[in-house]
């Protein structure tokens, strides 16, 4: 196993459980038990202004109580609509963009409030020294500084220049993602630097159904670094990279393509689609 695969494993394997990040779409409440997040923190919120807790899901419920703009430790009992991902897969896009907003019933740790709030506010809160045995303070991440540097000089970026500007680019996007420092790269907050305009409009508009990273809901194995496809890396100026990706003892390859984003100054290299066995987004 490479370092890459080491790190990860210990660390998506509670990012892909992660199920309410923002903009993601959760199955069900987690429970106390290995399955999933046992709280949850409220974001997005400024910190002058508060979160309305609701009398049910939706703003047409009278406001009953409020959360702090950072409250954490929050307990999350059920989410509406719910669905699996085989409920997921099988509807079309015309019927996934009709649901209503997800809506989730929280109540905090000491069961003095509870009531319903938008899931778009809430991130899965994991405590640092649970997550890393240590207990050291971990460092927020410079993405500029982990992708490879642009080649200088009057000649343009050749074709291994680009293909490996494309594989560190998808090595950040896993890097970047760590529920210990609250970030995701699904945060509006987080660089842009990962997705093309379209992607990131599909993320608004219509959340994935599974974790992108690692293509499921639940995960424990491994994830390797992302490699360029050994068969065609570049076709057309889209450039292929692949992940492989080892789940419960099942392993399959997840494919990142990538090009030049044209709706951007100087077209910068995006993620545009994720691929996994049986699905892709956007």
């Amino acid at each position: 196993m490479t370092m890459f695969g080491i790190r990860q494993s210990r660390r998506l394997a509670v990012a892909a459980i992660a199920l309410a990040l923002p903009f993601f779409t959760s199955l069900a409440h987690a429970e106390i038990d290995g399955s999933g997040p046992d709280a949850w923190r409220v974001m997005g919120v400024a910190p002058n202004d508060v979160l309305n807790v609701r009398m049910g899901p939706g703003t047409n419920y009278p406001v009953i109580e409020t959360f702090a703009h950072d409250e954490r430790n929050l307990q999350q009992i059920t989410c509406v609509p719910f669905y699996t991902m085989a409920h997921f897969s099988a509807m079309t896009e015309a019927e996934l963009d009709a649901l209503p907003p997800r809506w989730c019933l929280m109540r905090t740790a000491d069961l003095t409030k509870a009531g319903w709030v938008a899931q778009r506010y809430l991130i899965a809160d994991f405590d640092e020294e649970i997550l890393f045995g240590d207990g050291e303070p971990q460092e927020v991440m410079d993405v500029e500084k982990i992708l490879p540097a642009p080649t200088t000089g009057a000649q343009a970026w050749s074709d291994t220049d680009l293909v490996e500007h494309a594989r560190g680019l998808v090595a950040a996007l896993y890097e970047y993602d760590n529920p210990a420092l609250g970030q995701s790269h699904l945060d509006p907050a987080a660089p842009d630097v990962f997705f093309s305009t379209e992607f990131r409009e599909a993320l608004r508009s219509r959340p994935p159904g599974a974790d992108l990273l690692i293509g499921a809901q639940d995960f424990q194995g491994r994830v390797s670094e992302p490699v360029p496809d050994p068969d065609q890396p570049m076709f057309r100026g889209m450039i292929t990279i692949n992940v492989e990706v080892e789940n419960f003892g099942q392993t399959h390859t997840a494919v990142f393509r990538l090009r030049g984003d044209t709706t951007r100054p100087d077209a910068p290299l995006r993620i545009f689609r994720i691929e996994h066995d049986g699905w892709s987004y956007p």
